[in-house]
């Protein structure tokens, strides 16, 4: 009997080990662990606000070359790149253009204009044969009234009669020879018009307009290299000084009005090792609508950025070359600064997860100015707090939380 008893203790306490064994088991099983997460602290240091965006280079003065009439203009016989100098190198040479096509009808009109002309011609030349053979026989006459008047046969009157009509005779003479010359160019003009295009009479010898440099630089680029037709005030070249570049960035109108003339800007992605020096030096006070990529239409404004420092730095860039550039439209060398990774939205407010004590607390804050990576915290933390960057689902005000990696 009292082995059975012992037993019946032994078997209990047995099944009370157990209980607290697998109850212990279960209680730190189910006990809420800490919330592993990644800490950054709120420092003072300096930070700034810059405005991104592409630009482009170009020469600040850009001149453009036309022509100054219309015609043939031969092949350019300079390439992009060249240097030229005012007044000295040629440009572009322009002959006259070549007459126009004649249809059927009008060809036929100048074929007949031309026959017209050759009759008027012939008709000139018979009517000045007449007045000459009229001129010999009126000075033969003169001459045998000059005879007759010193013989005392016919008076002195009959002999100033016949001088007369010398005279008169002698002006028709002139007269007719002058309606021939005027036939003659009539003629002329008639054939004009049957000159057919690229025909060697169309291009008259060693004529032309020759176009040179209006001032010294480079030739950045060319229209129409190739022999062509134009008119007058067509563009043919742009020539430029390439060592005087700018850079134009057009910003979204919002972006523009932050932008204030003598703003610091920094040049980057243009294939040098360095970043550049700039500043601004014009906002222009026009906008224009540019379409997007996405198809939607923008108002830009073109905001004008000149270099600063050594013109060796950036002497390797050229006339419409890509850029990278950052508008610094605000900077200070000491703020409260927070992680923009560790800011959400709490109602209409910024907020962000403080660890106090290893325990999460939620905490409003006053933001001032933010960019890509900082924002300016005024109130609501202090230097050395630890905040949350990157807080998921699971953190809430209260959760105990470890670094992450600790």
């Amino acid at each position: 009997m009292g082995i059975q008893k012992k037993s019946n203790w032994l078997r209990r306490f047995v099944y009370l080990v157990l209980i607290i064994v697998v109850g212990g088991s279960l209680a730190v099983a189910f006990q809420p662990k800490p919330v592993a997460v990644d800490l950054e602290p709120v420092e003072v240091g300096p930070m700034r606000v810059t405005i991104d965006a592409e630009g482009k280079t170009r020469v600040k003065h850009v001149y453009v070359v036309s022509s100054p009439v219309s015609g043939r203009k031969l092949r350019v016989p300079v390439e992009i790149g060249d240097k030229v100098e005012a007044g000295k190198t040629l440009l572009a040479a322009i002959e006259p253009s070549d007459p126009a096509f004649l249809d059927v009808r009008s060809h036929a009109q100048a074929e007949a204009t031309v026959k017209a002309a050759q009759a008027g011609r012939a008709l000139a030349n018979a009517e000045l044969k007449r007045i000459e053979a009229e001129l010999d026989f009126a000075r033969a006459d003169l001459a045998r009234a000059d005879a007759l008047v010193k013989r005392g046969t016919i008076s002195r009157r009959a002999l100033e009669r016949n001088q007369l009509t010398v005279k008169t005779t002698e002006a028709a003479v002139s007269t007719a020879k002058a309606a021939l010359r005027v036939r003659d160019y009539e003629l002329q003009s008639a054939r004009a018009r049957l000159i057919d295009p690229g025909s060697t009479a169309s291009r008259a010898a060693n004529c032309c307009v020759q176009v040179k440099a209006p001032v010294n630089g480079q030739v950045l680029h060319i229209m129409q290299k190739s022999e062509s037709v134009v008119a007058a005030g067509a563009p043919l070249l742009e020539i430029g000084d390439p060592k005087n570049l700018e850079i134009v960035v057009d910003l979204l109108s919002s972006d523009a009005v932050r932008v204030t003339v003598g703003d610091a800007v920094l040049i980057e992605g243009w294939g040098g090792e360095k970043a550049l020096n700039g500043v601004v030096r014009r906002v222009e006070p026009t906008g224009f609508t540019k379409t997007s990529a996405l198809g939607i239409e923008e108002q830009r404004v073109n905001v004008l950025v000149d270099f600063e420092g050594e013109a060796a730095a950036w002497q390797r860039l050229g006339h419409g070359f890509r850029v990278e550039t950052r508008i610094v439209v605000w900077r200070a060398p000491e703020v409260l600064r927070v992680p923009m990774s560790a800011l959400f939205r709490e109602g209409d407010n910024w907020a962000v997860y403080s660890v106090v004590d290893k325990r999460v607390e939620l905490k409003p804050l006053k933001i001032e100015h933010v960019n890509g990576l900082w924002a300016e915290v005024t109130s609501g933390l202090v230097a050395g707090d630890q905040v949350i960057v990157h807080p998921g689902d699971l953190i809430e005000n209260g959760v105990e939380v470890i670094a992450r990696g600790r």
